[in-house]
């Protein structure tokens, strides 16, 4: 019996609608963790090296992690699986709420979802109950509208994550909405897609379940020790946090403007200020808020940075209220604000450099700045009418259609559009970007980290003497990136694995060393601190595997032409263009992995990988 984790993860066929349980032995568990970590190994097993995105043989892996449903601040998070039909390489997404919260009071640590429903279905989850149902009169409609819809068919306090219109209808980028019109969003990789290509329109859970731990009266007492060493912020102060936090970004030159192409963008900073007009707004758990709540006559809206920065400053667009309605339009159509204000702001590129023909706009005028053609466009990207059948297909493969000099102002890392952080202002960033086993990504995989130790962030006195940094770094220079991406990485797999959110180490500065001893409290694992980087290392090195078998290498770990070449000539970061070649590597060499980027054979061994080393090198 293992203790507080790992006892059920639910299977679900849906070819064939059987259901059943799964144990997972206490080995793999200690080995892997939970989380992302289980989830690796899951689709490592039981896919095949050209196993495609849209297929029944694609699964679809929901994980909660071992201190999920604990005391621990920030412990309601999930995480979601699978191979991505944007990228077609390792797929994943978080999301907050209280959906992880609802699965393991259910009676279930995960859910993987394996084949392909002949129509529209839901999962419903209550008290170790599972029942396939149809879905049919839930699906065509948006995110808001089906949560709703489907607490009235189930239980009022039921907890739902669904696709909209974008996932059913296959947008590459297509994202899964949890907690109806509070928005926690999983993302990234277009996931949701795969829910609509499996004709799963949700996955709803309640459950009564009291959950236990290995040592509950110490894990009560490391958590109150823990939130004792957390500011005593007010609402206003938490606001004034993120005020800073927005500037911070702008300031540092890490904006992302006009397609990554300027330095500055004055209205930024005004839409900055927006942020006084808000209150915080909290996931199960959490003490720190990443959202901001707007009260406006229209209802409560949500203010954050990966949707205003790329639907707003990338598309040169000021204007708070249009913004919040584009949100708004991603959110109930579940499509990911980070690459849908990407495509657009790419579409608007092309359209200037004559590349795309005005005619076939269908009379949108997709100009920058011009607010109302972009909520036009974001809902013709939903629906994949007419132009928005080509956006949906995401970035890269827009790029490719065009042809030409398009490939010259497209942005993205394997195929994921970048996240609103320029990399040009930290090192970090390009090296983490480049190497992520997602493709750009920010928060996935600790690239956050890194990018505070070099003070990009301006977070005051963020350092770790867990990780080896007692003083931040220049964020400019790139001796030694390789080493602190290294780790900062193999610590982000650990959170992602555990799970819990990455604001607790951004904000709380809570350090890998407190996450062991809750880790020990919450299963009796005693893994030291040099077992736990060890651990999180063979996590990173098995998603880096599960690349490697569909033919990654370092000819993908690069970055887009203009972060490479392009100099902004503006903002704090005007002349700099990263080193990416010098940090790639030290990065190999620090990992372990052949110049070509491919794990060596001894460093799989050395990880205890063994089923990995036939693709090694």
């Amino acid at each position: 019996m293992i203790q507080g984790y790992g006892e059920n993860i639910l299977e679900v066929d849906l070819t064939s609608g059987k259901v059943k349980v799964r144990k997972i032995d206490g080995k793999t568990l200690q080995k892997f963790i939970g989380g992302i970590g289980i989830a690796a190994k899951i689709l490592w097993d039981e896919t095949k090296p050209n196993t495609k995105a849209f297929s029944s043989e694609n699964l679809l892996v929901f994980m909660t992690g071992p201190l999920t449903g604990s005391p621990m601040p920030t412990s309601s998070r999930c995480v979601i699986a699978g191979i991505s039909p944007l990228t077609n390489i390792w797929g994943e997404a978080h999301v907050g709420g209280n959906f992880a919260d609802g699965l393991r009071r259910s009676g279930f640590d995960g859910v993987i979802v394996r084949g392909k429903s002949t129509g529209p279905v839901y999962i419903w989850i209550h008290d170790s109950e599972v029942e396939i149902r149809d879905a049919s009169s839930v699906w065509g409609f948006d995110t808001w509208k089906a949560e709703v819809l489907l607490r009235n068919e189930t239980d009022k306090k039921a907890i739902v994550a669904t696709i909209g219109p974008a996932g059913e209808k296959l947008v590459k980028f297509a994202s899964i909405v949890c907690n109806g019109v509070e928005s926690r969003v999983a993302a990234r990789c277009g996931l949701g897609a795969v829910m609509g290509f499996k004709r799963l329109k949700a996955i709803v859970v309640k459950g009564s379940k009291v959950l236990h731990f290995y040592d509950e009266k110490n894990l009560k007492q490391a958590v109150l020790k823990l939130l004792r060493t957390f500011p005593k912020e007010s609402e206003a102060e938490k606001v004034e946090r993120y005020v800073r936090v927005f500037k911070g970004i702008i300031d540092a030159g890490g904006a992302p403007i006009k397609n990554w192409r300027l330095g500055k963008y004055e209205p930024g900073y005004r839409l900055a200020e927006e942020l006084r007009k808000t209150k915080p707004y909290f996931c199960r758990y959490c003490p720190t808020s990443c959202t901001e709540s707007r009260l406006t006559n229209k209802g409560e809206r949500h203010m954050v940075w990966q949707a205003w920065a790329p639907l707003g400053l990338q598309c040169l667009i000021g204007d708070p209220e249009a913004l919040q309605d584009a949100y708004t339009l991603c959110n109930k159509y579940g499509m990911d604000s980070i690459s849908t204000g990407s495509v657009i702001s790419f579409a608007m590129e092309l359209v200037e450099k004559g590349l795309i023909k005005r005619e076939g706009m269908e009379g949108i005028n997709l100009n920058w700045g011009n607010s109302e053609a972009m909520l036009q466009i974001i809902k013709k990207i939903g629906e994949r009418e007419g132009f928005g059948e080509l956006l949906g297909e995401g970035v890269e493969r827009v790029a490719q259609h065009v042809g030409g000099l398009a490939k010259e102002y497209v942005v993205h890392v394997k195929g994921l559009e970048l996240p609103a952080h320029d990399p040009r202002a930290s090192s970090a960033y390009a090296l983490h970007y480049a190497t992520s086993n997602l493709g750009a990504a920010h928060f996935a995989e600790g690239g956050v980290i890194a990018a505070a130790l070099e003070d990009y962030y301006k977070l005051a006195n963020f350092i770790s003497q867990d990780l080896g940094y007692p003083s931040r770094l220049n964020r400019f220079e790139p001796k030694g990136k390789g080493v602190l991406v290294a780790k900062a990485q193999n610590f982000g797999c650990m959170i992602d694995s555990l799970i819990a959110c990455y604001f607790l180490v951004l904000y709380h500065h809570v350090q890998p060393s407190q996450f062991t001893e809750l880790l020990r409290y919450a299963t009796g694992w005693r893994l030291d601190l040099k077992e736990f980087m060890k651990t999180g290392e063979r996590i990173f090195n098995l998603k880096r595997m599960f690349n490697v078998r569909r033919g990654i290498s370092r000819k993908d770990d690069i970055l887009p032409l203009r972060v490479l070449t392009h100099k902004r000539g503006e903002g704090e970061a005007a002349e700099s263009l990263p080193f990416l070649g010098l940090m790639l590597n030290e990065y190999y060499s620090c990992r372990g992995w052949s110049e070509e980027g491919i794990p060596k054979r001894e460093k799989l061994v050395e990880l205890d990988l063994k089923e990995c080393v036939e693709y090694a090198v």
